[in-house]
This record gives structure tokens, C-alpha cells and sequence, in this order.
């Protein structure tokens, strides 16, 4: 890492099982409502034309998706191990590629993506500054920061993790980003597994042992209602072009 610059706050869920995980994205949104949220926010059809960043990006889930129609995507990773999958899984889309790095340094010039998405990286809110301001940073004039989180408010999934985070204040959080000119919605999703054993596996890598099995007894069948927070903003500052 860069001197000065932190050591990434560890993903326990994606970094200790990332084939679970594999199950949750699959699982995760399946009718799309984030995907057209997005693309709303930013008054798209679709990426076509624009280059995009995808920060924390994880072992690359989401980079084919943008990949489909975007004129060029990023992948910013900084934990190694999920760079090497991130890899391994764009190899062959010649428009994608994935580096080594935290929010808080981005490898990039000035004004160089359309979009910034950055997905379930940001929840807690104060403590990301640097990220959002290296984020301004790099987005073109017109650009879009784009945050996606889950809604730690929207029963029953934002339960369990509250149960977890007991100190976690969903109001201070609203507060952060409306402070810093978010406009933020929630997005109402179903995940919808192919079994109960991947449910109940990914259950038990999100949460603690106690809440996960409340979680499990609590779910009947193969779907989970879970909501998301979109916050978007344009860059707060046109930096002068270079």
C-alpha cells in the first residue's frame, strides 16, 4: 500500500469464502431493480459510450455486467487474492481490466470515468472521505458517484445485521451523505436461491452464529426480501481540466 494511505478494512465474508459468496451474488437482485435504479440515476438506457470504475470491485462480479456495453471498465481491488479471480474472471473482455488498489489512492488521472460504482463498501459512512473525494477526483465533469449499500432499516435483512452492529445509527449515516449532497432511495429487492443449503450457507457467512440461525428459522422457502440505499451525486467540484 501507499505510506499514509490505511490497510483495507477486511471483507470477512467475500475474503474467507469467496465460492459462498459466489452463491449470494448470483442470488442477490434478480429482477435487476438496482441495475434500473442506476441507470435511472445517471439517465442512461444503458453503459454505452462511458467508461466505468468499479471500486472494492471484489473478485469481479459485476464487471461483465458493465463490460456488455460500456466503452471501457475498471476493476479497483486491494486485496490480492480476489484481483487474481477478478482476473481470471474478465479474462477475454478486452475492454475490462482489474488493478491493485484501495478507494483512497485510485490509479487513475483526473476526469477519467463516467462512473464511479461502489457496492457494499459504504455503509458506515464517516470514515470514507478520502474515498468520495478521490472519486470527484476522477470523474469527468457530468459524471456519477454511485453508492450501493444495503438499508440496514428494511426488515428483515437490515435486522439481522443491525443485531450485529449494535452501535451502527442508520440516522447518522442519512445525515453523512445528505451533508455531502447524496441523493439517496431505497431499492427493494428479492434474492431467490436455488436451494436452502446455498440460503442458508450464505446466511451463515453474513452474520454471527446466533443471528444466523435466527435468520435461517425465520426464512421459509428460497427468497429473501432485502433492500438496498442508492446514494448518487455529481462531482462536487469541476477540477480544472488537465
Amino acid at each position: 500500500m501507499f505510506p499514509g494511505v490505511p490497510e483495507p478494512i477486511p471483507s470477512p465474508n467475500l475474503w474467507n469464502w469467496p465460492e459462498i459468496y459466489e452463491l449470494e451474488n448470483r442470488a442477490q437482485d434478480v429482477d435487476g431493480a438496482v441495475w434500473s435504479a442506476l441507470r435511472e440515476a445517471g439517465d442512461w438506457n444503458d453503459w454505452r459510450d462511458l467508461d466505468v470504475l468499479d471500486v472494492g470491485c471484489g473478485d469481479g462480479f459485476h464487471l461483465p455486467m458493465f463490460a456488455r456495453t460500456a466503452r471501457s471498465v475498471i476493476g479497483v481491488e486491494p486485496h490480492p487474492p480476489l484481483v487474481r479471480r477478478a482476473r481470471s474472471r474478465v479474462a477475454g473482455l478486452a475492454t475490462v481490466r482489474v488493478v491493485t488498489a484501495g478507494a483512497e489512492r485510485l490509479p487513475l488521472p483526473d476526469h477519467y470515468v463516467d462512473l464511479v460504482h461502489a457496492r457494499t463498501a459504504y455503509f458506515f459512512g464517516p470514515g470514507c472521505e478520502p474515498g468520495l473525494a478521490e472519486a470527484d477526483r476522477v470523474l469527468r465533469p457530468g459524471g456519477l458517484l454511485a453508492i450501493v449499500d444495503l438499508d440496514l432499516t428494511r426488515p428483515p435483512y437490515g435486522d439481522w445485521m443491525r443485531a450485529d452492529l449494535p452501535r451502527y445509527d442508520p440516522d447518522r449515516v442519512e445525515r453523512f451523505f445528505a451533508a455531502r449532497g447524496f441523493t439517496s432511495r431505497t431499492v427493494d429487492t428479492e434474492w431467490r436461491f436455488d436451494d436452502r443449503a446455498d440460503l442458508e450457507a450464505v446466511l451463515r457467512i453474513e452474520f454471527s452464529a446466533p443471528v444466523a440461525a435466527r435468520a435461517v428459522a425465520a426464512t421459509t422457502g428460497l427468497v429473501l426480501p432485502v433492500g438496498y440505499r442508492l446514494r448518487t451525486r455529481r462531482p462536487l467540484v469541476s477540477l480544472p481540466l488537465s
